[in-house]
This record gives C-alpha cells, structure tokens and sequence, in this order.
C-alpha cells in the first residue's frame, strides 16, 4: 500500500507543477494510435502485454486484423497458458497455424511453453534408448535439462522461438501471458545465454569432465566424440538465443505494446512493464488504454449534463448516473497522469468501452479500426 501511495504522490508532484509551466503544441505529440506499428514494414515480432484481465487478446487479435491489411501473411501467437484466441475469433485453434476465418493472410495457433518442453524431453529420452548409438549425448542432454534451475523454461522457450522462425510469416504477434510471465519469457534469451556462455568457457578448464560424466552414464567406449557432441547441440542452441537476443533489441524488428485500463493498479504495472523492457533493451513506444467511458468526453462535460437533468430522472437513473460519473473521474485522472508520464514520447491510443463483447470476426474487425482511427478527443 505504501508503494502505490508513494507512486501516486510522485505522479502528481512530478507532474502537476511541471506540466502546468510547460505549453506543448498537441501537433507535437505521438500520434494516439497504432499506425506507426502498421506502417513499420521491417518489424517481424510484435508483443502485447499487460496486467491481467486488461484485454491484451482483444488487442492483439485488433492488431492482427488492422496488419493482414499491408503485410502478406500475419500469425498471432497465444503464450498464455490459459488460451483466449479460440473464444475471440469463435473458431478452434490449435497447436498448428490455423487460418483465420474471413481472411487469406492472416493464422493464428495457441502453444504452451510447458508442453513443448515436456514433448523436447520425451524425445530425448527416446532417443537414450540406443546409447550405443549417441554415446549417452541423449542421457547427458536430459540430465543437463533437469539441473540447472530455470533451464527447463529457457530451452522450451529456444525451441518456441526456433518454431516461429521456421514459419513464413511477415510478422507475428505474440498474445502474452499477464506481465510477471512475460517478463520472466523475455529475459530467457539473456538468462540463457550468459548460461551457455560460462559452460563454453569451463569446457577447457575442466577438460574431458563432460566426457568421462557421460561414460558413466553409458557413454560408451568415445567419451570424447560424446563431449564434442554435447558442446556441439549446446553451442548449436546458443546460437539460436544469440539470434534471437539479437532480434529483440533491435527496434526495426521488434517491439512491444503495453496494454492496460484506466485504473491505478493498472497503470502502476505498465510503469514497472516499461521500465523493464527498458532493462532488456527492448523497443516499446505504443500504449493502448482499453475500457475507456466516452473517451470524446470528459467528467466536467457529463457532469453538466446530469446537473441539467438530473431532476427529471427517476432514483434508480440518478443512481447509475451518479456511478458512472464516480467512475469516469477516475478514469479521467488515471488517464490524464498516462498521458502525463507517456505522451510525450509514446503513442498513447484510447479504446472505447463498448455495450457488447468483442468476439467474433466481424466485431473485431470493427473495433480494430479505432487502433488506427481513433476518437477525436477535441470533438
């Protein structure tokens, strides 16, 4: 509680007194909406994330749609281990690309980290079968695999990555899981390859100590070829990490989009989401705000309105009203300390609370349009 306190108090002693002294031409600002994604033809890997339950599918099925107009062949893959693209776009969708219905470029699959590992590690058990064979490299690999802490992940995640890149798609948008896992999946690629790193820089100081573990092991009668073996698909996976760690600090090829809802939890999460992918070098300068109540408006307006009417409603209208009001001031002072921390530098876009739910090809395809046409705050 005194973290969030804290927080709320530095945004507004920060910012009240700053912004108030400073005139900034709103012909300055980043454009609120998406279109610089959509234009940006070199970017091959998009991530939307965010604290749960703020509508990071929805935006990624809407970001989905809006670049199956200017790409050729788009993929939204789901990370999340509770899937959601199945229930958005009303259809099944499983581990494979599965193409959209309505569209001829765009797929989508739902893939589980933990089941690819499990699935990595049966083969290679299977493959241990005939130690004769692979001189125990099989029984080494899955001893490896089970005991370094973390490891488990960080390979399921290499064999993820190396499966998209094996697709041909233009661009591919990643459904992540709630921000702590996502973070966590980010940081694989670092993690993985300091990792592999020190174990390429032990491997001449501790000589044939790869080699003589894997004899005992059943390695037969070449420990040696078994170590140069090992090595070889570690060294084979590290640079697979490389290319990918590569990737994801470079902005032409990838970004991220933080999604969040007008509320104090909320936008408390998309600062740490931020300052984070800042720390791992990773390009993010689009923030979408969902749950929006009459983003054209504002409090005062509305508030004006019900004290012109108010006379006239029956309690039960007065009452709805008076909660909806409550709860648009909110909205309005979270979303103002947003624009207040981002927009200056981050393309923040608005997203309407709509009166029905956003399932199925058709509505998605509608509200994607306020991803690049957004509501006009000055009306």
């Amino acid at each position: 509680i005194f973290v969030f306190t804290f927080f709320d108090e530095f945004v507004r002693q920060q910012y009240s007194d700053i912004m108030a002294d400073i005139e900034i031409d709103d012909a300055d600002l980043p454009e609120p909406s998406l279109k610089n994604i959509i234009d940006q033809k070199s970017l091959q890997w998009v991530f939307v994330g965010g604290k749960g339950g703020v509508g990071k599918t929805t935006t990624s099925c809407c970001l989905g749609v809006q670049l199956a107009k200017t790409r050729k062949k788009v993929l939204i893959v789901s990370t999340d281990p509770a899937h959601n693209l199945s229930d958005a776009f009303c259809q099944k969708i499983g581990r494979e690309p599965t193409p959209i219905e309505g569209f001829d470029n765009l797929s989508a699959m739902e893939i589980d980290a933990n089941n690819d590992m499990e699935e990595m590690q049966r083969n290679i058990a299977e493959q241990g079968t005939d130690e004769e064979q692979d001189g125990g490299l099989s029984a080494m690999m899955s001893e490896l695999t089970n005991s370094i802490p973390g490891i488990d992940e960080a390979m399921s995640f290499s064999e993820l990555m190396k499966q998209v890149q094996n697709l041909d798609f233009d661009v591919v948008v990643f459904d992540t899981a709630p921000t702590g896992h996502t973070l966590r999946l980010l940081s694989f690629p670092t993690i993985l390859e300091k990792a592999l790193g020190k174990v390429m820089e032990l491997k001449d100081r501790f000589g044939g100590l790869i080699g003589q573990a894997t004899a005992m092991m059943g390695g037969g009668s070449n420990p040696g070829a078994a170590q140069d073996a090992i090595l070889g698909r570690l060294e084979e996976t590290r640079a697979v990490i490389n290319k990918v760690n590569d990737a994801f600090q470079d902005p032409a090829v990838t970004t991220f989009v933080c999604v969040c809802i007008p509320e104090f939890l909320s936008i408390y999460e998309t600062e740490r989401l931020v300052q984070e992918l800042s720390k791992f070098g990773i390009d993010t300068h689009n923030i979408v705000v969902n749950q929006v109540l009459f983003p054209e408006k504002d409090a005062e307006e509305l508030a004006e309105w019900y004290g012109k009417n108010k006379a006239a409603l029956p309690a039960e209208a007065q009452e709805i009203c008076s909660k909806m009001l409550a709860r648009k001031r909110m909205q309005d002072k979270y979303i103002g300390q947003c624009f207040d921390l981002y927009g200056e530098d981050f393309h923040v876009t608005l997203m309407p609370l709509l009166d029905y739910e956003v399932r199925g090809t058709e509505k998605l395809k509608d509200f994607s349009e306020f991803l690049t046409n957004p509501v006009d705050l000055d009306e």
